[in-house]
Parts: structure tokens; C-alpha cells; sequence
């Protein structure tokens, strides 16, 4: 098994930060980044070397226990590991290495009993509250060993109702460990590069209610599920699909999604639709016949955006508006991964997601409001009376008010769904390193690089906590392999006759400045 370097970086990242801190990390890699590998080499390094220590993998939906249960498997086939799922028919609760579903396994952690580390895939679903099955999961075992390491994996680190997992009131999470971004992948060759359409967008979603920080879904349903809209969209989805051969319809209803296949169908064009409520077997059956390409087109609504892998996705449409930074992240990202005769993957974005929330890679979360500003109402026409703005029938009078009113073109955004081109890439003639500091703040190495006419700098944080440290450890490993890496400034200077001078570095803009992004050594 040779794991990429960024792969490594992540299991580093997380020694690295129990060797100095005692909570519970986050590790944050893209959809179709790896996160399988990592835990299950993770898993194996552990055991190898402390064999009496349990494991407990835990997430929501059964695609991912099987898949998360199988990378283990194939990378260590005499792993002593179990499944614990109902709807996958195990209940092996004994097993040393537990994969097992929230769903199943929340009522029974006394008989889990020992777990010494848990590691939560798609961690960015537990919610803050602590009325909820993971909390009161995760409570129990810690009720059992206080030392209980949580580990939570992620390619979204936030949710759209409370922040960042790690940061505020009653976040069970309390670092980054180890972060990578979707444009590193793609810029490195590790995944595919998102691209979107010329085209003019425009979408007014001023009626229709939010609940929760997201689109009310029934007035959303209502509002895009149009006839002349869905058949003037899907004229352009397969005009511009016609030379991809596996495409991916996000829907805003279930009806939504049926009338949408029913459009893609009257081109000649195959199309399935997949739904929450889809029999397991059915559900099975479509995607595997999806994957193998006998249909093209797949629809769907508020599935096959976690757990859903399928290489050959070349195209994205994104016909579902949302206010959750993370959903919109996962759609365009199940469009990233590898695979044979695959260039690029297009996103046809009709919804606005790209306006709303930028280019996937600068996705910035909003911090969650408190809310204090006053609640939208309407008045009555009829009688007066001022009720909520998302009520539909006066509670006075009776009077029925009209449907929210939102009007979607049927051309998808010119808005670029990733944010620049691949960085430029610049031979280096020399490097220096100095001490910097920063007022009120910790000191970090300088290094400057000798770019021809150009020098261009970057900072590493020896001393900072936390994912910057992270960050300097990796930038050490990768120019000083086998040496320890230096706890302070003045140590790493002391050592730098040691380091790796590179060959190359690979810069990018950054508002006003270059960022140094990435090194290549001879």
C-alpha cells in the first residue's frame, strides 16, 4: 500500500497532535480525496503497534460503513474487524475494529463497552445539540473511558446552522488536524477539475421561506418545479451533455426530480431517479446499472450526495438551490473523482449556487446569526391582519395568499465553479530562511525564494497550535525526511543546512500577493 503524500500528511497530522494536545481533531479531505485509505491505514498503524486498543468507526448511511469496512479490508485482510448494521443484516459488536451505523449501534454503547478511539465519518452531521443520537452515543463511551479520542473525518468542516465544527458554544470538535484543499488535489493530479458553462443565470428565491437557515423545501418544490422551466433547462442540459457520458441531476423535490427524468426522456436520453425512500434493492440496482453505463442520466433529490461513488460522473446539474455552503460542496464534489478517458467534469449550475456561495474552493461559511432582527411578516389584503411572511391562509379571514413567486432562467451560471487556473510554476535559484516576527503574536520561519528577478515568501509556524503547526510539520517532513520536527523557530534555523533546497515552487495569486502553494524537488 503507498499512500499519497497528502494521505500521510493526515495520519502525521494526527499523531502530531496528541503527541501535544488531549481533544478531539477534525481532519478535512475532498470528496473523493481518500478519507477510506487514511482511516483504515490509520486504523492498521494503530493496532500494529498498540494491539489492544478498540476501534469504533461510526457514520449514517450503509454505503459508507461498506465502504469504509472494505478499504480496511483490502489493505489488511486479517484486520479483526466487524459490522454492526442493520440494514446490512451484521451485528458484530464485539469486533475489535467496529464499523457500525448511528442508526443501529446509538442505543448500545454499554455493549460496545471499551472504545479507545471513535472516528466519525461525514462529521460535519452531528449537530451541536445534545439531544441527538451521536452525542448520546459518543456521552456514553466517554462515561466509560473518560481517555475516549474522538476523530471526526470531513470534506466540510462546518454546518450551516452553527459554524465551524471546532469553534463556539458546545462544538464536540476542538482543532484541525490535518486540512487539504480540493484545488491542491486537482492541481497535484489527484482529482478531476471542475469546470461550468458561459452562460447567463438569474434566480430570485425572494418568496420562498427559509426554516433553519435553508430554503423551505415545499415552497422551493413548488416554486422551480415548472413545467417550461424544467423543459427549457433540460434542453440545455442535454445540448450541452451531448459528447459526457454520465450525468448528475440535483433536484428540489421528489416530484421535482421525476418531472426533470420525464424531460430527460423525451430526448431518448435514459434516466433513473433516485430517492431517500428508494428500496434498498431498487436503489442498488439503479446505481449499479449508472455506474456500468447503461443509464446515462441520474435524478435525484436529497440523496447521493454522501457515500455515493461513481467515477465516471462527467457531468453535474445542479437544479436545486441551497443555502447550506456544505450541500452545494457535496454536489459539485461527487464530479472529482479519477477516472479512465475522464478530462474534466461540467457543472450546470441553474440554481444560483455558485452566485450564492462562490467557487467551491473559497467557500467561506457564514457564522451562524443569533437572529435578532425582526421576524418578515405579511399583511392581509382582505382584512389586515399581519400574519408570518411564509403563511399561506389568512388565520382571520381565510384568505388564500398567492405562492411565492421565483423565476429561474433556463441557461446555467457563467460563474466559474472552481476559482483560478492551475498555479504558475517558477524554477528557484536560491532559498533563505530568517526569523520573523509579529507583533503580539508568535515568531514563524521565513523563507524566501530566489525566483529569477522575483522573490516570493511563505511562513512557516513552528510555535503556533493547532493546524498551522500542522502545517509546518508536514512542510519539514517533506524537506527534511527522518529528522525530528523543531518545536521552535530558532531550532528549525539551527537545522536548515539540512533541508531541501526545491527545484521548482508553484505560486498563485492571493489578493494583492503570490501564495506559495506547493514545491517540487529534484
Amino acid at each position: 500500500m503507498i499512500l499519497r503524500p497528502y494521505q500521510a500528511d493526515a495520519i502525521d497530522g494526527i499523531y502530531d497532535y496528541f503527541a501535544v494536545k488531549a481533544g478531539h481533531p477534525i481532519v478535512v479531505i475532498p470528496t473523493a480525496g481518500g478519507k477510506s485509505l487514511v482511516m483504515a491505514a490509520f486504523i492498521r498503524g494503530v493496532l500494529q503497534q498498540w494491539p489492544d486498543q478498540r476501534i469504533v468507526v461510526v457514520t449514517h448511511v450503509k454505503e459508507l460503513i461498506t465502504q469504509n469496512y472494505s478499504e480496511l479490508m483490502s489493505i489488511w485482510p486479517e484486520a479483526p474487524a466487524g459490522i454492526y448494521s442493520a440494514g446490512l443484516g451484521r451485528r458484530q459488536i464485539m469486533a475489535r475494529v467496529l464499523f457500525a451505523g448511528i442508526q443501529s449501534i446509538h442505543r448500545l454503547a454499554y455493549a460496545v463497552q471499551q472504545a479507545d478511539i471513535v472516528l466519525v465519518d461525514e462529521a460535519h452531521l452531528i449537530p451541536r445539540k445534545s439531544d441527538t443520537m451521536y452525542r448520546g452515543f459518543l456521552k456514553v463511551l466517554a462515561g466509560i473511558n473518560p481517555r475516549l479520542k474522538i476523530i471526526g473525518f470531513t470534506a466540510t468542516p462546518f454546518r450551516l446552522d452553527s459554524g465551524m465544527l471546532h469553534e463556539g458554544k458546545h462544538a464536540l470538535f476542538t482543532d484541525i488536524a490535518f486540512e487539504v484543499s480540493v484545488r491542491e488535489l486537482i492541481d497535484q493530479g489527484f482529482l478531476c477539475p471542475l469546470i461550468s458553462k458561459s452562460a447567463v443565470t438569474e434566480l430570485d428565491v425572494t418568496g420562498v421561506g427559509t426554516s433553519g437557515g435553508e430554503f423551505i423545501s415545499s415552497q422551493l418544490q413548488s416554486a422551480v418545479d415548472r413545467e417550461e422551466v424544467t423543459r427549457a433547462a433540460v434542453q440545455e442540459l442535454v445540448a450541452y451533455g451531448a459528447p459526457r457520458k454520465s450525468w448528475l441531476v440535483f433536484c428540489s423535490g421528489v416530484e421535482h426530480a421525476r418531472h426533470v427524468a420525464q424531460a430527460i426522456q423525451a430526448h431518448g436520453i435514459t434516466c433513473a431517479t433516485v430517492f431517500g425512500n428508494t428500496p434498498a434493492h431498487e436503489r442498488d440496482r439503479i446505481i449499479a446499472s449508472f455506474k456500468r453505463g447503461e443509464i446515462r442520466a441520474l435524478a435525484s433529490m436529497g440523496v447521493l450526495t454522501t457515500g455515493f461513488n461513481a467515477p465516471c460522473v462527467d457531468l453535474i446539474a445542479m437544479l436545486r438551490p441551497t443555502k447550506s455552503a456544505g450541500l452545494y460542496i457535496q454536489m459539485a464534489g461527487r464530479g472529482t473523482r479519477l477516472a479512465p478517458e475522464k478530462t474534466d467534469c461540467l457543472v450546470l449550475d441553474f440554481a444560483g449556487n455558485i452566485k450564492r456561495h462562490g467557487p467551491i474552493d473559497e467557500v467561506k461559511p457564514r457564522a451562524p446569526s443569533a437572529g435578532s432582527g425582526a421576524a418578515p411578516i405579511q399583511a392581509c389584503p382582505v382584512c389586515g391582519t399581519h400574519t408570518g411572511a411564509a403563511a399561506r391562509i389568512c388565520p382571520h379571514c381565510g384568505h388564500k395568499f398567492p405562492p411565492p413567486s421565483v423565476t429561474i432562467n433556463p441557461a446555467a451560471s457563467e460563474l466559474p465553479v472552481m476559482s483560478a487556473a492551475a498555479p504558475e510554476r517558477l524554477r528557484v535559484s536560491r532559498v533563505l530562511y530568517s526569523r520573523h516576527e509579529k507583533q503580539g503574536g508568535l515568531p514563524s520561519l521565513r523563507v524566501d525564494y530566489d525566483c529569477g528577478l522575483h522573490r516570493h515568501r511563505e511562513w512557516v509556524c513552528f510555535e503556533h497550535d493547532g493546524f498551522p503547526r500542522q502545517k509546518a510539520a508536514s512542510w519539514w517532513r517533506h524537506r527534511a525526511p527522518g529528522r525530528p520536527v523543531p518545536a521552535t523557530v530558532d531550532e528549525a534555523l539551527a537545522q536548515a543546512k539540512h533541508l531541501r533546497v526545491p527545484v521548482e515552487i508553484a505560486v498563485r495569486p492571493d489578493g494583492q500577493y503570490m501564495e506559495v502553494v506547493g514545491a517540487r524537488f529534484a
